[in-house]
């Protein structure tokens, strides 16, 4: 992508095992990881900074507790040495980690944002990067969701919940890009 500063940060949020369970029910973007890796793949021949988050439940019965071998990252996009790790318990990978810290120390003022979900910590994580004053992108093919329940019991689908989410983000606080546009 032209312009992106050669110090952009890959962030990519929460792909861990946890999530191929059945129990987050049908999911959109089953590409999003292979977009994933290829951005990653990118970023390391490039020796750009990479930073991986991971989810730590704090719910008795989540595939993403500690200890549980849903906590893990999805060995396709582990991180290697050298790439710098932070665990979170909420949607923000801003709260209660060192996140916002190293990216300040370390002048990165840009940040393109993967991973799962689009409408839970992905979009929660690239709210607070833009209000916070990072240049934001979030890479629409390489983020997915899963299918929602309304509050009156109507059924959205995780395309249309996808859709939705990076719709409300775009303009406001991030560019939404493709992997195809980054990678250029």
């Amino acid at each position: 992508m032209q312009g992106l500063p050669s110090n952009s940060v890959l962030l990519i949020i929460d792909v861990q095992k946890g999530f191929e369970l059945p129990v987050w029910g049908v999911r959109n973007n089953t590409d999003a990881e292979s977009n994933i890796v290829r951005l990653l793949d990118f970023w390391r021949k490039k020796s750009r900074p990479v930073v991986h988050v991971r989810h730590m439940s704090t719910e008795p019965h989540s595939p993403l507790k500690p200890g549980q071998s849903g906590n893990e990252f999805k060995k396709e996009v582990a991180p290697i040495a050298g790439e710098h790790v932070e665990e979170k318990n909420v949607n923000s990978a801003f709260i209660g980690t060192g996140l916002e810290q190293y990216l300040r120390k370390n002048s990165f003022n840009t940040i393109v944002i993967v991973g799962l979900t689009t409408d839970h910590c992905v979009s929660t994580t690239t709210r607070m990067a833009g209000n916070l004053g990072f240049t934001t992108y979030i890479v629409a093919d390489a983020t997915a969701t899963f299918n929602r329940t309304g509050i009156n019991g109507e059924h959205y689908p995780a395309e249309n919940v996808h859709a939705y989410a990076l719709a409300s983000l775009k303009g406001e606080f991030a560019t939404v890009v493709n992997t195809a546009d980054v990678l250029g």
